[in-house]
């Protein structure tokens, strides 16, 4: 079999697709399918760089994972990098191709680029045995519908087979999978095979009756099951799963090793981005990571992370207006360590001349390293290796910045002055080696007795992670059945669900 296909489509964003998409993924693959993901457009400020240099959703990278083969360009096309609320950065294929309005962008540009994400999709389709696509928010958003290129319009084209994901968690979700069911043009409903529920708790002998009147109303079978899991901890597209405050990725943390426990806060920024790069801190048995918005929350920490960020100016800005950056000064002042990563990096420089990004001109940094940043308008994507702190590390670039270091310590590319670090590479603290001696300098000058552990294998716990998936998934769902949607496409005779959009 050649150019299988699913659409996985959400009732609502953070609805579970990502996940389910992984999870079909790690399950087909150790069925011996040769399978890969596919979004056509991504919103998201998690981004990863392949092997090729191209800048693509750090969703699809992880979705690449599960299916075992390498993230390339083709898995998701188009990517939107939110700069405010009414503006991204529009990536082709990897690269940057301008910023634009929601309007402008909804106006006729989405619409441009249908053409090129068809032909990926038909590419992944004649290379690989099964492609599952990835839908983006609601199939039902009917005031999109005439530009969709992620969610029917993609089905359509392709005449790909639609699961829709319902979060039962949040409650509605029968009312939701109707709802959805019911707004999409004929053409679109005969598209849709079926229901998956996500993240259900309890018996599920419970849930049966509603089920079978889902099927009654809609014509529609329930393909699965899935229940709650905690602690998956795998990369998402929008935004943090748990509040401000809440411990990084619903994470437990283990028993420290040594006498101490060792605290992150990482500094929630405005247009946030790859956050992820502290999902390896928090799989460190005895570390715990937080995010904090308030300088008192930074005096018990033993480290703070100024994590990427969209928008390095209004970052600055931000963390001025909260009293964190005098915080953050008092900090390098004591000696008491702080990480910048990207963006961050560059907030605690000299100064950064910025007419690409903020157009703000000439502006003063915290001064805290010895830095001065340009921003470029080409960007630097890239993935650098090298060693630091006597080991080896990789990691990734995605900046307009450009880093003049005038002084310090030589850091990933960085610098380091006393206790604080700057870096433009994410994903560093995922070499484990690394991430071990870090942490022992981290814990030395905080003055904790912390012993980072010597066998935390981040690689190995991701994989975990994404075998766990592909169990929910073998477990929970009628497998036989996907596969024959996969394989077959949609079944005939699919019953229309009045009224239908417009």
């Amino acid at each position: 079999m050649r150019g299988g296909g699913l659409l996985v489509a959400g009732t609502t964003s953070d609805a579970g697709k990502s996940v389910v998409t992984a999870g079909i993924c790690r399950w087909l693959v150790r069925q011996g399918v040769k399978v890969a993901p596919f979004k056509g457009q991504n919103m998201s400020l998690n981004s990863f760089v392949t092997r090729e240099g191209a800048e693509i959703g750090r969703a699809q990278a992880m979705q690449a994972q599960a299916a075992r083969v390498e993230p390339t360009a083709l898995m998701n096309p188009v990517l939107l990098k939110p700069g405010g609320d009414r503006s991204s950065q529009v990536v082709l294929m990897g690269r940057p191709v301008g910023e634009m309005s929601a309007r402008g962008y909804h106006g006729g540009r989405q619409r441009e680029l249908f053409e090129p994400v068809m032909a990926c999709l038909e590419e992944l389709r004649t290379t690989y045995d099964a492609v599952i696509c990835e839908g983006a928010g609601s199939p039902a958003e009917i005031n999109l519908r005439r530009t969709d290129i992620v969610n029917m319009g993609v089905a359509r084209a392709a005449r790909l087979p639609v699961l829709v994901v319902g979060d039962i968690d949040r409650g509605g979700v029968f009312a939701q999978f109707f709802g959805t069911t019911a707004l999409l043009a004929p053409e679109d409903q005969a598209l849709v095979a079926g229901y998956l529920v996500n993240k259900f708790r309890g018996d599920v002998t419970l849930l049966e009756p509603g089920l079978d009147m889902l099927l009654g109303l809609t014509g529609r079978r329930t393909y699965g099951v899935l229940p709650y899991a905690h602690g998956l901890g795998i990369d998402e597209e929008d935004g943090l799963r748990v509040s401000l405050r809440g411990a990084v990725r619903e994470s437990v943390t283990a028993p420290p090793l040594g006498e101490d426990l060792l605290r992150v806060a990482v500094c929630a920024v405005p247009l946030m981005s790859n956050f992820t790069d502290v999902d390896a801190l928090a799989a460190e048995p005895g570390v715990v990571v937080r995010f904090v918005d308030r300088p008192e929350e930074l005096a018990d920490a033993d480290l703070v992370v100024v994590p990427g960020t969209r928008g390095t100016v209004r970052a600055l800005a931000w963390l001025r207006e909260r009293g964190l950056a005098a915080a953050l000064a008092r900090r390098a002042a004591e000696g008491r360590p702080v990480l910048g990563v990207c963006g961050g990096f560059q907030v605690l420089g000299e100064r950064i001349e910025d007419d690409v990004e903020s157009r703000a001109g000439l502006v003063d940094g915290l001064g805290l390293l010895p830095v001065r940043v340009r921003f470029a308008s080409e960007k630097t994507l890239a993935r650098p290796s090298g060693t630091a702190l006597g080991e080896p590390v990789e990691g990734y670039e995605i900046h307009h910045g450009v880093a003049e270091v005038t002084g310090g310590e030589p850091f990933l590319d960085g610098c380091r002055v006393g206790a604080v670090w700057g870096t433009h590479w994410h994903g560093s603290l995922e070499s484990d080696a690394f991430r071990r001696a870090f942490l022992r300098e981290v814990a030395a000058q905080a003055g904790r007795r912390f012993v980072p552990a010597p066998d935390t294998a981040f690689g190995a716990l991701r994989e975990e992670q994404l075998d766990r998936l592909g169990d929910l998934v073998e477990e929970h769902a009628d497998t036989g059945a996907l596969w024959k949607l996969i394989e077959h496409g949609p079944p005939a005779g699919l019953p229309f669900v009045p009224p239908g959009a417009p």
